[in-house]
């Protein structure tokens, strides 16, 4: 059975990631007139027959790493829905499960965190290179193909963390000089129940910074819960999640609506691991958005000690294992919004636990 035949009996995931099938580029259409186009292993584009002027550019990713798997078995079960009729688009689609060799391996990468290789172009070094190289392309083929005067562009990056966290759920907005944080993404936010955002505050060659920075789209990166083995998720956490996105991507637009039951964080402070004899003072386990008081020590880099700044911070992603020169740990504080058009920050006020 070929890939496109898989994929025909909803079977994305298992398609994507069968090697012994060579990959072959194919299009064929739905009954309810919906175009499905295999552009890449693990890239399917879905165009509604019709389209109004005002359509969305959707990107659904995941897979990026290839252990996070509970959003890699709910973009699987979209992309099931949707080739077997039973969910219907109405904007563009694109659905991508980046990195099927490390889903094989179950393993975040295989020699690379991709999550750090969307910059244009790397040279192809390894596979994650290639991978991601391939997947920028993929991204400017599908937003650039846009019928929309005005396109809105969007890209939910979907992953999990490798830790326990504070937030079951929660998104981080890439920072842009782009006007990628409109209160549409945020109310999308609200409806997906996520339980906190995150605002970064320089950029970073993540999938989703990628998709902001160089096309301008809502895109966020979104932790859904905690990493786990493919088969094993319990998706009774995430319902609230996968309905916002089902009303996002077969709705013409979401409620404009914000709630302050959402944490808001604003990355403080990126630390950059420069020493091989870095280490925390916290053990692995540590919960992400722990919070720490102002002068409490939490990191050591060769002889540079790290205290927590005016206020205190919290610790997000801390990941003592990284090489050196990749980012250790984000520091993040509270902070208020105002929703605008833009959201924007108003006023930050002390991280707590």
């Amino acid at each position: 059975m070929t890939l496109i035949e898989q994929i025909k009996r909803g079977q994305f995931l298992k398609a994507t990631c069968d090697f012994s099938q060579p990959f072959v580029a194919g299009e064929w259409v739905l009954d309810s007139g919906l175009h499905c186009q295999l552009l890449y292993r693990g890239v399917l584009q879905i165009t509604p027959r019709e389209l109004a002027s005002d359509t969305k550019d959707i990107v659904l990713s995941c897979g990026v790493h290839g252990d996070e798997t509970s959003p890699i078995e709910l973009v699987q079960q979209i992309a099931s829905g949707v080739v077997l009729g039973q969910i219907q688009p109405v904007h563009r689609l694109l659905l991508i499960i980046a990195h099927p060799e490390a889903i094989n391996h179950q393993q975040r990468f295989m020699a690379e965190n991709m999550n750090r290789l969307f910059q244009v172009r790397n040279f192809e070094k390894n596979n994650e290179c290639r991978i991601a190289n391939a997947l920028q392309l993929a991204i400017n083929s599908f937003y650039g193909t846009s019928i929309a005067i005005k396109p809105e562009r969007w890209h939910l990056d979907l992953h999990c963390a490798i830790r326990p966290s504070q937030h079951d759920t929660f998104a981080i907005s890439p920072y842009t000089d782009k006007q990628t944080r409109s209160n549409k993404l945020f109310s999308f936010i609200h409806h997906a129940k996520l339980d906190a955002v995150l605002l970064s505050n320089k950029p970073s060659p993540t999938f989703a910074w990628y998709s902001a920075e160089y096309h301008g789209a809502q895109a966020l990166t979104v932790e859904l819960g905690r990493v786990g083995k493919l088969g094993h998720n319990d998706f009774t956490v995430l319902a609230p999640f996968r309905h916002a996105i089902l009303q996002l991507i077969t709705d013409v637009a979401l409620p404009i609506i914000w709630t302050s039951e959402v944490e808001v964080y604003q990355v403080s402070r990126t630390i950059v691991k420069r020493q091989t004899e870095f280490y925390f003072t916290f053990n692995d386990d540590v919960a992400n958005f722990t919070f720490f008081a102002e002068g409490d020590e939490f990191a050591v880099d060769g002889s540079q000690t790290y205290t927590a700044s005016v206020g205190g911070e919290a610790v997000v992603f801390p990941n003592r294992h990284v090489v050196v020169g990749q980012r250790a740990v984000l520091m993040v504080k509270k902070a208020n919004l105002i929703f605008d058009e833009q959201v924007r920050v108003c006023a930050k006020s002390n991280a707590s636990s």
